[in-house]
């Protein structure tokens, strides 16, 4: 090769490894953390925080006198207020002193059972006389470089978290101390810029909390209308009917479920959905299962005692997990941890409602066994009250349907705005969208 074609080759690749760089943007620069404004200066915890570990008590101290916060509180709340804290400790006055909270102090829990919680930020901003304990770190802020309440959410932000967690130690708990916390490096704004996105983050914090508030109360106005609805203490306009006393086998047909042989490889991955326990507590008490993480083939199905149950049918958990229920809206298969309902003379809808207020009923039924589980035999007896009216069983499964669509609407609600708050934190948090 001629030192011409060398030289040649060699530009070729320099340009080749610039334009594999992503460029850094005008007014931004590159950092160790990743690319911030210029204007941001970085700090190391150890030269923007004062730190202290938190106190020990006797084990008899607990309980009663001076409120304190514990491990779980930073691992929970960005930001404390008071009304979190829930733990309380006696100790002398000449020992609280030290351990006293202000406003404006972090707090990091020092230990936690898994990487992913260690070291949480959670900045206090409540006015209440609190102590911390041995297993938070205190760290108050120096001079006048950070804005508590931005802490709250800067210091739980991706960059910093990539540098706390692989510096837990231990093998059953993961454990930080001071030294290795006061080497975590973060990227600063300027006051004013740090107190705007506190504020827009707040604003936001603040449509969570009241949505869950929403939410919360409709929840609540749901279960007194199941109570005084599916026991007919209070009747819908138009019904005046009898109410009968049934044996649950006499109004749907239970099925039960089974595993196919996990050792061959035919009978699994097939087309038909096959439910497991998971799969209805994964749906957070929503109503309708349309998917299951797992699925068998027809061949699994003939050589298991899994039973094909049709939609419309109330799947249902009798064993470990009693009591957890969904329709399905296409054909299902279970595991042996399920007896299924297919209804024949009362509403899907109705029975399915009914049976979400019978969980204790069914618990009791498992009263004195090592292992809690629901036979088929003693389903069949079950007794249940309804009325004899199919069309007013639709009719109260129709206002309990009502209030369950207002409900998933703020869920959904409540959802995009947490997504939007991620959204805004990626954004603002890194310096990309500037508000001042």
């Amino acid at each position: 090769m001629t030192d011409e074609a060398m030289e040649v080759r060699d530009a070729s690749a320099g340009y080749a490894l610039q334009a594999d760089r992503p460029a850094v943007p005008e007014g931004y620069k590159q950092t160790e953390v990743g690319v911030i404004p210029k204007d941001w200066v970085l700090f190391q915890f150890g030269d923007i925080f004062e730190f202290r570990n938190g106190v020990n008590a006797d084990k008899n101290s607990y309980g009663k006198g001076i409120y304190f916060v514990n491990v779980l509180e930073p691992i929970t709340h960005s930001h404390i207020y008071g009304p979190e804290i829930a733990g309380q400790v006696s100790l002398p006055e000449a020992v609280v002193a030290p351990y006293i909270i202000q406003a404006g102090d972090i707090l990091f829990n020092r230990t936690s059972e898994s990487p992913e919680e260690l070291g949480l930020a959670s900045a206090y901003l409540g006015t209440d006389r609190v102590v911390f304990g041995g297993f938070v770190i205190r760290g108050r802020p120096l001079g006048n470089r950070l804005d508590s309440a931005y802490a709250g959410y800067s210091l739980r932000a991706p960059s910093i978290r990539k540098q706390i967690i692989p510096m837990g130690q231990g093998a059953i708990r993961t454990n930080i101390g001071q030294k290795n916390l006061s080497l975590v490096v973060v990227p600063l704004p300027p006051l004013l810029e740090q107190r705007a996105i506190a504020t827009a983050l707040s604003d936001v914090d603040a449509l969570l909390e009241s949505l869950d508030r929403l939410i919360a109360k409709k929840r609540d106005i749901k279960q007194a209308t199941m109570q005084q609805l599916l026991t007919g203490e209070v009747r819908l306009p138009g019904f005046e009917g009898e109410w009968e006393k049934r044996k649950l086998g006499t109004i749907a047909v239970i099925r039960s479920g089974g595993t196919p042989s996990t050792s061959n490889d035919e009978f699994w991955n097939g087309d038909i959905p096959w439910c497991t326990p998971t799969d209805i507590t994964g749906l957070q008490g929503r109503k309708y299962l349309s998917a299951t993480n797992r699925s068998i083939s027809d061949a699994g199905l003939k050589m298991s005692s899994a039973e094909l149950i049709p939609p419309g049918s109330i799947i249902m958990t009798t064993r470990a997990t009693i009591g957890e229920c969904a329709i399905n809206t296409l054909p299902v298969t279970t595991n042996q941890g399920f007896k299924n309902l297919e209804p024949t003379s009362a509403d899907c809808e109705y029975l399915y409602y009914l049976m979400t207020t019978q969980k204790q009923r069914l618990l009791q039924l498992c009263a004195g066994s090592t292992f809690l589980e629901v036979g088929k035999k003693q389903l069949e007896i079950f007794d249940l009250y309804l009325p004899e009216d199919v069309e007013e069983q639709r009719a109260i499964a129709t206002v309990l349907s009502d209030m369950d669509a207002v409900i998933e609407t703020l869920e959904q609600r409540r959802a995009k705005t947490a997504s939007l708050k991620q959204a805004m934190m990626q954004e603002l948090l890194t310096g990309r969208t500037r508000l001042i």
